[in-house]
């Protein structure tokens, strides 16, 4: 029998562009568990399918290119709701773009 959860698993990755965004400004309040935004790019020079990470107000970095395009298309839709992202890893030993890795849920509809 499987027990069913409130969510599952939809991706988790590392923080791209950690060094280039805000990310050391708030690296020592970041721990485990911190719950995470996710917002959507479309307009991005780089990426078509930028999904940005924020802390607060803060912008932390993105979702890697290879793990965004579908991620991009539900957010397009208007999905940002059924999201759930938090931090799952910190590594401050690490390289700058493998320091933070998060975990993205889907949310189970009610």
């Amino acid at each position: 029998m499987r027990i069913k959860s409130d969510k599952e698993h939809f991706l988790n990755c590392n923080v791209a562009g950690f060094s280039y965004k805000l990310g050391c400004m708030v690296f020592n309040q970041l721990k485990v568990g911190t719950e995470l935004r996710l917002v959507r790019e479309d307009e991005n020079p780089y990426d078509k399918n930028a999904v940005a990470i924020f802390y607060g107000e803060t912008h932390i970095g993105y979702i890697p290119k290879h793990g965004s395009d579908v991620l991009a298309k539900f957010l397009d839709l208007g999905y940002a709701d059924i999201f759930e992202t938090h931090i799952q890893a910190i590594d401050p030993a690490a390289d700058l773009e493998h320091q933070v890795e998060v975990i993205i849920y889907i949310k189970r509809k009610k």
